[in-house]
């Protein structure tokens, strides 16, 4: 059960707006081979979405405070990510497993009102396909 908890609570940093990862853990664990690959599958996406729903609900609520210092989102990366927003709407979520990017555009949807459901299914399909593709690699490479 540890094993689970150490990966979701990774998985839902590394969507957060904190510098972190959960890619390298998960790895460790599909090669140790200790617990079922779609437990370990589904549990790094459902840590993974809800940090991503924590940024949309974030930018829902907080974003009159980004011009305050202590704001998680450097102007200029919250600028880039609202363009992309702009430029592909609510497809640009498909990035949201992408490094720099993704996190930002979790927050822009909140920021620009993305509904919550057609939110939540771009997420979900983007953080599971990230999840699955990275099993895949590690298990048919090094595994």
């Amino acid at each position: 059960m540890t094993t689970y908890l150490s990966l979701f609570l990774a998985a839902l940093l590394a969507a957060s707006l904190f510098p972190a990862q959960s890619e390298l853990l998960l790895g460790a664990l599909l090669l140790a081979g200790n617990q079922p690959v779609w437990a370990l599958i589904a549990v790094a996406t459902v840590g993974n979405v809800l940090g991503s729903a924590i940024n949309w609900w974030l930018g829902r609520y907080i974003e009159r405070f980004r011009d305050r210092r202590w704001f998680p989102v450097k102007p200029a990366m919250l600028e880039k990510a609202c363009g992309w927003y702009h430029r592909y709407g609510r497809w640009s979520l498909l990035l949201s497993w992408a490094p720099v990017i993704g996190d930002p555009l979790t927050l822009v949807a909140g920021v620009l009102r993305e509904p919550f459901h057609s939110f939540l299914g771009i997420v979900c399909i983007a953080k599971f396909l990230r999840y699955l593709l990275l099993a895949v690699i590690t298990l048919n490479w090094f595994g």
